[in-house]
């Protein structure tokens, strides 16, 4: 196996890269995702939906959060459909600094074993001010042959392994949502504000510099150990809302050169709606 390539790719050396050697994905989320991809894009970039591309959204975020991982059989069809191959070098941006579905995208790909996958350290934004051509309307390619798929590889906690891990001290749970929601005093998006029993929060923002650019490694790296000291990787889990930014966090320790933990997809979206106990505002 070739050795891994770091998972960020500053947008200088994106330009410095052939295009014909790469396949650039627009994953942008959001109201108008579709629209702004449609507008402005970076050349030859093409189009992953959040909810119908990368998750298998429920009728009730009970069932898994908001946004359950689909099969690893969709996920193959996908794939095929962006022109993907197990040898394709696959670059991802979207415009919250790989918050929103570039790092979930990224972490579906490594977890299939795909190895050459990066993310545009700051985004478009990062891109476009490095003088990285841009288009408009929909890009045109072929599709691949089908991508084989047989499990997701990389770690995941359920519901069932939180209910255990947030009462056992030897198990470290990250929430990476930021503080007024874990503080129970906010709650943009899900039903009740607040955060998992036992749950330390580490906001996503803070593996950020302040133009939007990841910290360098070696601050990552001295970052996460502190936080997880001699614990075991299989006893770290991370989680967000609904499993699409906590990715952020689990590829800035894989940049730092960490081990991958547990990604706990269905989040806060499904423990708190499943009658689990919760810290908030009025239980603190």
């Amino acid at each position: 196996m070739s050795k891994q390539i770091s998972p960020v790719i500053n947008a200088e050396d994106l330009i410095a890269l052939q295009k014909s050697e790469i396949i650039i994905i627009d994953a942008r989320a959001g109201i108008n995702a579709k629209e702004n991809y449609t507008t402005t894009h970076l050349q030859d970039a093409r189009y992953v939906d959040l909810n119908f591309d990368l998750a298998t959204v429920p009728t009730d975020a009970a069932n898994g959060g908001r946004h359950p991982l689909p099969s690893p059989e969709k996920f193959s069809r996908i794939l095929s459909k962006l022109g993907i191959t197990p040898s394709s070098h696959v670059i991802i941006y979207d415009d919250k600094n790989g918050s929103n579905a570039a790092a979930r995208f990224w972490w579906m790909l490594r977890a299939i074993g795909h190895e050459k996958v990066q993310v545009i350290n700051g985004g478009l934004q990062a891109a476009v001010k490095a003088g990285f051509p841009v288009s408009s309307g929909i890009e045109t390619f072929a599709e691949a042959e089908s991508y084989p798929i047989a499990i997701w590889r990389l770690s995941q906690a359920d519901i069932t392994e939180i209910d255990k891990a947030s009462n056992d001290s030897d198990t470290i749970i990250i929430d990476v949502r930021d503080k007024d929601r874990f503080d129970g005093l906010t709650e943009p998006i899900d039903l009740i504000a607040g955060h998992i029993p036992g749950a330390t929060n580490i906001p996503f923002t803070s593996n950020l510099n302040e133009d939007g650019t990841y910290l360098s490694p070696s601050v990552l790296k001295a970052k996460y150990q502190d936080i997880i000291g001699n614990t075991k990787t299989e006893n770290v889990i991370v989680h967000c809302g609904s499993g699409v930014t906590a990715c952020h966090t689990l590829l800035a320790m894989d940049y730092a050169g960490l081990p991958i933990p547990k990604l706990y997809v269905g989040s806060w979206s499904e423990w708190s709606r499943n009658n689990r106990p919760m810290i908030t505002a009025e239980t603190k």
